[in-house]
């Protein structure tokens, strides 16, 4: 059996003592079954011959150095070795410590001592960046961390980021999240944290607009891109569409802003307005726009009666679901009820234009569709660490024909369920190849109401598809110009000699 001791000296400064440095010795032991030990007659012991009968004993390393002492030695020195002490120095150096020292093989151990130390104790606004730091360290999708030591970075970060106040701390938080180039991970202070939770809580103040980053493509400008427009909303009433780029926000440019800063300038007090610069194809145009309170309803719904032979008109459920937030599910299940309670022979679920939301809420409305199944992986740097599935015991719509409707503007939770209805054969999706965001964040609230957004995993359709910067491809096309809502829908499948017209027939069958 082989006893291994470390040893570790650390100095304990205090102020304006310069003659009385302390120093703390722990030596803790590990006890293991190596398969076979060096033998003593490797090493040499100063002013101490050689022993060909030496038998293995203890091995202490301190720094660079180590050595082996036997079963004498250590008889000699068990009582000036103490577990876990402090020992304090002195002006006179014990002879008992010279002698370890010496045993050691220590060549040099200089500690610095003046009257200028630094303090080793964290101030509040340092404690609170550790808070930031740790979040991200447990919760980051990316355990190389863009390729950087991550441990190393907090240490430098303490050592020379000014941390003397709040505002420098956010900054220092902020250059640390720069460093991951993750834009979707991100510091929010307080009032950026509060206006994203009652985003999803169902009412923003602002101009009704969600709004993403571009593709990288030849030709595409620089800027921010929108992914969609609430129906009714003051940038929807003003023409902004889908795939509509803005190129600035108040006469800043979006070429440098983060989604997250423009979304905040979106943002107001009601009444108050914003000037956008909007491209549209080759058009630029300049708007003003009034913020007012965009009530997020997620769920419109709408009954079609189609033209049929004899006594039968079969009746097609239509559901536009517009975001998810967390009244989603709820609200979705409540149409799907009422039009079942109608007898409806089959759905259509329009996914346009939604760019997301509550991820749960997502799973939770792929469960009212799906009798058994997978709905999504969850994935990290090592593969699939989770798996989000079904066993029908919340399904509430699984026998009628099923069709979804996508397009650019889909986006996030809606492709998570646009994907999983698709791969698990459930429905047939229409429409155009979606957004393309492959990537989940979780929202931390750290303690001073400030809070972090962090790309925790990425995910797979349950045909192991991953869609980041992709999308969903659909099935089938729509006509271009189907319309988007609830209102000119049933018209479409009703009149034949409408541009838009879709064979019901053919809506659903494969």
């Amino acid at each position: 059996m082989e006893v291994l001791a470390s040893s570790s000296l650390s100095p304990i400064f205090t102020k304006h003592n310069t003659t009385n440095p302390n120093f703390s010795i722990q030596v803790k032991l590990f006890v293991s079954q190596p398969s076979k030990i060096l033998k003593a007659s490797s090493f040499r012991y100063p002013q101490t011959p050689r022993r060909s009968n030496a038998k293995p004993g203890l091995v202490f390393v301190c720094n660079r150095c180590f050595c082996l002492l036997d079963r004498n030695d250590l008889r000699k020195f068990s009582g000036k070795i103490m577990m876990k002490a402090s020992v304090s120095f002195r002006k006179n150096v014990s002879v008992a410590l010279v002698r370890l020292v010496s045993v050691l093989l220590v060549s040099s151990i200089s500690v610095v001592t003046t009257a200028d130390s630094p303090s080793w104790g964290l101030s509040e606004e340092n404690l609170l960046f550790l808070e930031a730091w740790r979040t991200i360290d447990r919760a980051y999708i990316d355990k190389t961390f863009n390729g950087q030591s991550w441990f190393r970075y907090r240490e430098s970060a303490l050592r020379n980021e000014p941390m003397n106040n709040r505002e420098e701390t956010y900054m220092a938080i902020k250059k640390m999240i720069a460093t991951l180039d993750d834009p979707f991970t991100r510091f929010l202070e307080p009032g950026k944290f509060q206006s994203l939770r009652s985003g999803t809580q169902g009412a923003v103040t602002g101009v009704g607009l969600s709004i993403g980053y571009p593709a990288a493509s030849d030709g595409s400008p620089s800027g921010l891109v929108v992914i969609s427009a609430a129906p009714g909303g003051p940038a929807n009433r003003a023409g902004v569409s889908p795939g509509d780029f803005i190129l600035g926000i108040d006469n800043t440019t979006t070429e440098t802003l983060t989604i997250y800063d423009a979304a905040q300038m979106l943002q107001g007090p009601e009444g108050s307005t914003v000037e956008l610069a909007i491209r549209s194809g080759p058009e630029t145009r300049l708007l003003s726009l009034t913020r007012e309170r965009v009530s997020v309803n997620p769920v419109k719904s709408r009954l079609c009666e189609l033209p049929g032979s004899g006594s039968y008109s079969p009746k097609i459920g239509y559901i536009k679901l517009t975001t998810f937030n967390q009244n989603a599910s709820g609200a979705v299940k409540e149409a799907i009820e009422t039009l079942r309670g109608n007898n409806v022979n089959a759905f259509v679920l329009d996914l346009r234009d939604n760019s997301g939301g509550s991820f749960p809420e997502g799973i939770e409305i792929a469960k009212f569709w799906l009798d058994k199944g997978v709905i999504v992986y969850i994935c990290d740097s090592r593969g699939v660490r989770d798996i989000y599935d079904t066993d029908g015991s919340n399904a509430i719509a699984t026998s009628e024909p099923l069709a979804v409707l996508v397009n650019k503007g889909t986006a996030s939770a809606s492709e998570i369920l646009a994907g999983a209805l698709k791969d698990n054969k459930r429905a047939l999706v229409y429409g155009e190849p979606t957004y393309g965001k492959g990537k989940i964040q979780s929202v931390f609230q750290l303690s001073d109401g400030s809070g972090l957004a962090v790309t925790v995993a990425r995910y797979e359709t349950p045909a192991h598809t991953d869609i980041d910067k992709v999308g969903v491809t659909p099935d089938h096309p729509l006509p271009k110009s189907f319309p988007k809502d609830e209102e000119a829908f049933c018209g479409c499948l009703k009149d034949p000699t409408a541009a838009c017209y879709l064979n019901q027939g053919l809506l659903f069958s494969r």
